[in-house]
């Protein structure tokens, strides 16, 4: 009898029980055998003493070329952070029929989710009106309503069409919102197909009273949203920062909040936690802050586990993951999402 496959589990930030219930870790240990290192990443001595045996590799270890030369039988790399770092040869794997996989995808649902719901919070302004009516500052019927608008049926722009901006696009579909997108990386034929225009990025901040940044940081795009693209949107407009900072030029944003020209919900930050004393916690009642905690739910950590176990069970037996991003050299080489603190 040939002996189980191994299973290295090196998934730290996460652990094994904030990404997997009691079914989804029964599931993996039916798997093979699994050599665990979740209080601390694997030590070198010990990963280099398993990998020629290793079949399925979860967690974000480094994995250059000549270390992946000495993993004989890996078949499967699976990043649970659901970031796509520079530290794997991303080329060697696919040279080696390596799959290099993350369920990019959980969080997804809860994010766009959250996303929609400080959407519609900015544009009928309910959480500046609860903290001026605890104040004592509360306005009555229409005068309670100024500078508000209706989120159904309000032009929408998704700059950014991936997971999350499929997700966000499904939940805007009661609202009827007339919906245009940006994202370079898609074609225009794709876009379409979920009932949204494709356009260029200026007409999209231009043309939009909502506006969702939901873009990936890479090599090319950072702080490409600045003072020039800003300016853009329409007096009274809101943006939602759901994917990564660095896509924004921070400081604009928030001189674009204060002057109270547009309204911003903000959900990621370019240094977390956040200084105390960082101008944006007194951008004034424009402002919806929120502490990188959209995609921080138990359902879409669970949901981290259950897809990684699925594509490792298809790979185990010899076919192509289907949960599962697949790392392409091409694209994976340009991202540059950073770590994100233990949820």
């Amino acid at each position: 009898m040939s002996p189980q496959p191994l299973i290295l589990v090196d998934p730290l930030p996460r652990t094994l029980d904030s990404i997997c219930d009691a079914e989804t870790k029964a599931r993996l240990s039916a798997l093979g055998r699994l050599a665990v290192s979740e209080d601390r990443p694997m030590p070198d001595e010990e990963l280099e003493r398993l990998l020629p045996e290793a079949s399925i590799l979860i967690g974000q270890t480094d994995m250059p070329r000549a270390r992946l030369e000495r993993a004989k039988n890996l078949k499967a790399i699976f990043n649970v952070e659901t970031n796509f770092l520079p530290n794997i040869d991303y080329q060697a794997c696919q040279e080696r029929g390596i799959w290099v996989l993350s369920p990019t995808s959980a969080f997804a649902g809860v994010v766009a989710e959250s996303g929609v719901a400080m959407a519609i919070d900015l544009c009928r302004g309910i959480s500046a009106a609860d903290r001026a009516f605890r104040a004592g500052k509360e306005r009555y019927g229409l005068a309670a309503n100024e500078g508000c608008f209706q989120f159904s049926g309000a032009p929408v722009g998704l700059v950014g069409f991936g997971d999350l901006g499929r997700a966000v696009r499904a939940l805007l579909v009661p609202f009827r919102n007339p919906v245009t997108v940006h994202d370079p990386w898609l074609p225009d034929e794709l876009v379409r197909t979920h009932g949204c225009r494709p356009a260029p990025l200026d007409e999209v901040l231009a043309t939009s009273k909502v506006v969702f940044v939901l873009a990936s940081v890479t090599t090319t795009n950072q702080g490409f949203l600045g003072s020039r693209e800003l300016g853009l949107l329409p007096d009274g407009a809101a943006l939602l920062l759901l994917s990564r900072a660095a896509v924004v030029d921070f400081p604009a944003l928030v001189r674009e909040v204060r002057s109270g020209r547009i309204k911003a919900a903000i959900d990621v930050f370019p240094e977390e936690p956040l200084p105390a004393d960082h101008p944006v916690r007194t951008a004034g009642e424009g402002v919806l802050l929120s502490p990188h905690r959209t995609g921080a739910m138990p359902e879409a950590l669970q949901l981290i586990g259950r897809m990684t176990v699925a594509d490792a069970e298809l790979v185990l037996r010899g076919l192509p993951p289907q949960l599962c991003r697949r790392a392409d050299p091409a694209l994976a080489g340009r991202l540059r999402s950073k770590p994100v603190a233990k949820t």
